[in-house]
Order: structure tokens, then sequence, then C-alpha cells
């Protein structure tokens, strides 16, 4: 059910949970500060109760009322980069509910770099917002997507195709070491630039590996499996879904997509090619082996992504 941003409000504001696009994936918004409503979040989802939320603003001020302790370098970071797909973990002020924060002492915060995202946001106050996407399965990335998801039981504020089309990197301030807990368009590189502090990034599932959403069960999954290819075959297989970043571009089979090295676009379209292979009826989804992730800031986030999918980390 396709809704206005006024509709989208309203709904929120009501205690219920509207799905609305920002430039990474669509969220499924509730008020942040309305504990009935956030449980209808995870609800809605299936989503496990200790995985902690992203709490969605749309002015940098409105950090005061959710983090405490907050260092120098949030406000470097967010003057660089937000509006945009960098989520910061932040010591939690105590009036945000411990549902919020999957029982943790951290709160994760970030500024979508949406219009409609941020007007919406001015009118209900900072909202979390989880991929608006049953728990565990690919998030959209078209307000079609959600739509579908939940059988037009839910309201989608329709903003168009996302740009990004995978979730925001996170970071975690909260230590006093910055580290990237999940890989995002934003890079360690990027973040170091700014901050002029070294940057670690987290593996496995550490303690603080687990501050973050979409580290602590399986996510981005389609009902095919996905499975990493060594490299381009000369013969495709008609029951296999192929999608590739290298190669000659295959024609217009559905079954062959390839991106001759555009990151940017494999990325905006990972998690619709996993929606578009299960509604084809492929079983088998085979994305081809990245290069070295230092060629381009993306690479890293999408072999997360597809590592989630496929039950590996890389």
């Amino acid at each position: 059910m396709m809704i206005s941003v006024q509709k989208a409000a309203e709904i929120i504001k009501n205690g219920d949970v509207a799905a609305f696009p920002t430039e990474t994936v669509y969220g499924l918004g509730a008020d942040a500060q309305n504990i009935s409503a956030v449980k209808k979040t995870f609800i809605v989802k299936g989503r496990p109760s200790d995985n902690p939320l992203i709490v969605h603003i749309s002015r940098v001020e409105q950090v005061h009322s959710l983090a405490v302790e907050i260092p120098p370098e949030f406000f470097m970071l967010a003057e660089a980069f937000w509006p945009g797909p960098l989520t910061i973990v932040l010591k939690k002020q105590r009036r945000v509910p411990d549902i919020v924060t999957g029982g943790l002492k951290t709160v994760a915060i970030r500024m979508p770099d949406h219009p409609l995202a941020l007007e919406l946001i001015e009118l209900t106050g900072p909202l979390t917002a989880p991929s608006a996407n049953p728990s565990g399965k690919p998030s959209p990335t078209q307000a079609e997507h959600a739509d579908l998801d939940y059988s037009g039981k839910i309201g989608v504020l329709d903003g168009g195709p996302t740009q990004i089309g995978i979730e925001s990197t996170v970071l975690d301030l909260s230590s006093g070491r910055p580290e990237i807990l999940r890989p995002g368009a934003v890079t360690a590189g990027m973040i170091e630039n700014i901050i002029n502090k070294k940057v670690t990034e987290a593996t496995g599932r550490n303690s603080t590996h687990l501050k973050s959403p979409g580290t602590r069960y399986t996510h981005y999954k389609p009902d095919a499996s996905v499975q990493w290819l060594d490299k381009v075959p000369v013969r495709y297989d008609p029951e296999i879904y192929y999608i590739l970043h290298s190669g000659p571009s295959p024609g217009k089979e559905r079954n062959i997509h390839s991106y001759q090295n555009n990151f940017e676009g494999l990325a905006r379209d990972l998690y619709d090619h996993f929606r578009t292979a299960d509604h084809l009826g492929y079983r088998r989804i085979y994305v081809e082996k990245l290069p070295v992730a230092d060629t381009n800031p993306l690479i890293k986030a999408i072999a997360n992504r597809v590592g989630k999918a496929a039950g590996s980390e890389s």
C-alpha cells in the first residue's frame, strides 16, 4: 500500500510502523521513543529482540537526546558524511529504550541521505528503521519490494529505487578505538582521512561486532542458494542465475548479469537480483569472486553481503 509522507508520519505517530526510503535500502520506521511501536517492528519483521536497531535522525543536534560522552570525532564525521551511509555507535542516553539497543549500553545513529526520509523524520522525530523486509531476507531497494514482502499490509512511502542498494557502514566510536563493525560505502580509509586516527575492522562475532545490526544472525539471504564463482565459465548453465563483475555483456539472457567492474551498479542491484532469481524460480545463484577490496570502496561491502547470503563471511 503506497502512502504519502504525511500519511506515513500519521501512522508512525499513532504507534504503528511504515516503510520509507533511504539512499541505502528501504527502512521500516517506528517512533524510537515508543516501546510498543518498536516492539511491532520486531514482530512484523520476525526479528530477534536482541538485535539492535539503528536510530535515524534528520538533524545533527538530535544526537544529544540519544547519546552521551560524544567524542569530537563524531562531529567531524557527521560534517563529512551526513546525511549519508554512515552509522555511528555511541554510548546511549538512559532515555533510549533498551529494546532499541538490544539491551546494550550503546546506540547506533544515522542521518539518511534521502529527502523523503528527512522530511518524514522532521515530522515524527527520530525513528528506528531496520531494513523493511522479513528478517534474514534480502533488503528492499524499491518500494514494490517492501509492499510485496508484507502483502500490501504495511504502508510504504515510495521514494523510487535506492541509490546505493546496500546497508550503511557501521562505525563504533563508543570505546575510544574507532572500529568498523559492518562494511558499507564509507570505508576505513575515508574515515581515517577525516579523524586522523587508525580505524580497525571487526572480524567474526566478537563482542564489539555484536553492537551492530546485521551481524548476529543470517541476513540478506534469498530462497535460492548463493555460491561464489571462481571464474566466469565458458558455458553458462541455464539452471543457474549468474551475477558477474567482469566478462563481456551476455546479451539479454535473463539469468546472466555482468557489470564490467561497475561495482556501484552491482551494489545497487544486488538484492534486486536475489529477489529476481527467487521470482523466476532459480535454485542457485553464482556470484563471481570479487577483486581485492582496495580497488573500489564498495567491494568489501558487497563481499560481506554475498558472504552472509552464502553462509560465509567472505
